[in-house]
């Protein structure tokens, strides 16, 4: 997880920020946010406003209390530092380690948002709260959980605050955080239960259908995508209405397929680490 949150994050920056075809594809579906904003925008904005420091506060002290009232202390340090550091790093690689080359004549091109703050911010905080919750109600918060940060993701997008690119650069910063807390729950005092583990059916089929809604999303995704790629190589630009929904639909389909992807993997990575044992009793027989 933390591997692949690492080089999904330089791949991103790399394509869609470095190249001058992938500045276009990405400018072709910020362009394209501005179809429809006037109706959309009354969905995304409430959606946008949620996300502020008061936010994060609460929400992680709820986490954290959650972690210490099932005495999972090592828990409530673990969460902290996933929503710490991965916002520090959305911010240290924005500001401070990316940059943007002009390379295409695009809108706000000298100024790299990569990755998307406001993302951040929402996944990581879903993300804690998938891992701090009870383990028979991780599949249903991690569902609620994708739904939300996919909500915001897209809402960034409908508002022109954020190329796609931004928002999918987020969300694999949030996976390279999420693995490091995983990583440390499965080298500690795993979960213990004196019954069989009742968390492998919900788990198996959320997980089975996030997977698969990505799995159908990502192509969706990749085909329009591609469109757009062939429409703007060499010099080209997409001006049709057509060519920029398509490019903004696509872009909000990779983004759905991100999200459902780091959710999944987050929710069976966090159930296999910290899976119960279960007690057996073993009966003795003393023949007379």
């Amino acid at each position: 997880m933390f591997a692949a949150g690492v080089v999904g994050t330089w791949l991103t920056w790399r394509y869609f920020v470095t190249t001058s075809t992938g500045q276009r594809v990405d400018d072709a579906a910020f362009r394209g946010s501005e179809i429809g904003h006037s109706t959309l925008w009354k969905v995304a904005e409430p959606v946008l406003d949620v996300v502020s420091v008061p936010f994060i506060v609460v929400v992680l002290g709820a986490a954290a209390l959650i972690a210490l009232i099932r005495r999972r202390w090592l828990l409530a340090l673990q969460v902290t530092v996933l929503v710490g550091g991965a916002n520090v790093t959305t911010q240290v690689l924005k500001y401070v380690v990316l940059d943007r080359p002009d390379l295409a004549e695009t809108m706000g091109a000298a100024n790299n948002s990569l990755p998307s703050g406001h993302t951040t911010v929402a996944a990581s905080v879903a993300a804690a709260l998938v891992l701090v919750v009870p383990r028979q109600t991780r599949p249903m918060v991690a569902l609620l959980a994708a739904g939300y940060a996919a909500a915001t993701g897209v809402a960034t997008m409908i508002g022109g605050w954020h190329r796609p690119s931004d928002v999918v650069a987020a969300m694999t910063v949030v996976l390279a955080w999420s693995g490091l807390t995983v990583m440390v729950t499965a080298l500690a005092s795993p979960e213990r239960a004196s019954v069989p583990d009742r968390a492998i059916v919900p788990t198996t089929l959320v997980g089975g259908l996030i997977g698969i809604a990505s799995f159908i999303a990502g192509l969706l995704s990749a085909s329009a995508l591609a469109a757009t790629a062939d429409l703007v190589a060499d010099g080209g630009s997409a001006t049709a209405r057509g060519d920029l929904l398509r490019a903004y639909t696509g872009s909000a389909f990779g983004v759905l397929a991100t999200t459902g992807t780091v959710f999944a993997t987050v929710l069976v990575a966090h159930q296999f680490a910290c899976r119960p044992h279960v007690s057996r009793r073993v009966t003795e027989t003393t023949r007379p």
